[in-house]
């Protein structure tokens, strides 16, 4: 553990210098990636200047979960971009060998070798509309309430590279250069709003298939004290471990079946 935490810092530094020393770039790669979160923040204003509440959830409540959505999946988003990329770069152009031949895990190499640094911006933006939404909703947060609002975003961030890990390891059986991980990536906006909009197929596959509502709807139902859910915000840490336990199972049956280019 020690010393894949200093490869990792190790990974991070190094790869912050290499994106750094193109500022220009990066800062057009930040303001694109503010500019998407100011437009769905945007549909919010627009939706409810059109309607009062939304199943019985006020504005600032529909803010506040929309704003921890942000905070997972900015961790993330961080992480996950050779995830995108891995059926064309890795497995079809063979560069999966290189990682073979390191002596570190092969998917911590895959995860870190990348980083999405702009989307720590989700994160902060997160962060900031929630705590205007604990004014305005006046919500008395004890010290427990910020304990497990750390775990809900860990939890929440392990969900998502765990739904994300399994769909890319396919590539290791079907190789196919854009993969499913995008339309499945665009459900993801599915769970930012009440799960009581949606009817009972899509609110068991969000729940049970592709658990996002786990990474984001039931953890925020126990800080707006809506205790109907409390059963599924608890099972929100169980799900997390089960699907990660799921998806590194999946990683290593798949990286045994992995075959070389031959190139």
């Amino acid at each position: 553990m020690k010393r894949h935490l200093k490869l990792f810092l190790l990974y991070f530094a190094q790869y912050a210098k290499v994106r750094l020393a193109y500022k220009a770039d990066f800062f057009i790669a930040f303001f694109s990636s503010m500019t998407a979160t100011v437009l769905g923040f945007g549909f919010v204003l627009v939706l409810f200047s059109k309607i009062p509440e939304l199943e019985g959830w006020s504005f600032y409540e529909i803010l506040f979960l929309y704003a921890f959505s942000l905070v997972p999946l900015g961790f993330f988003n961080v992480v996950s971009w050779n995830l995108y990329e891995f059926g064309d770069i890795y497995v079809i152009q063979g560069r999966f060998d290189r990682v073979l031949l390191r002596p570190v895990d092969t998917l911590f190499q895959v995860l870190f070798e990348k980083f999405r640094i702009e989307s720590l911006q989700e994160v902060a933006t997160g962060l900031l509309v929630i705590a205007l939404c604990v004014r305005r909703l006046r919500l008395a947060w004890g010290s427990a309430d910020y304990f497990w609002f750390a775990l809900m975003a860990v939890c929440g961030a392990l969900i998502y590279l765990s739904v994300f890990l399994i769909l890319t390891a396919v590539s290791f059986w079907f190789e196919d250069r854009v993969g499913i991980v995008p339309p499945v990536f665009n459900m993801l906006t599915f769970a930012r709003y009440p799960l009581a909009i949606y009817n009972v197929f899509l609110q068991f596959m969000l729940s049970w298939i592709i658990p996002f509502v786990f990474a984001s709807f039931y953890p925020t139902t126990h800080f707006l004290g809506r205790q109907s859910f409390a059963a599924y915000f608890h099972l929100v840490p169980v799900v997390a471990v089960v699907f990660f336990s799921l998806a590194v199972l999946v990683w290593n049956k798949g990286v045994e079946n992995y075959s070389s280019t031959g190139s």
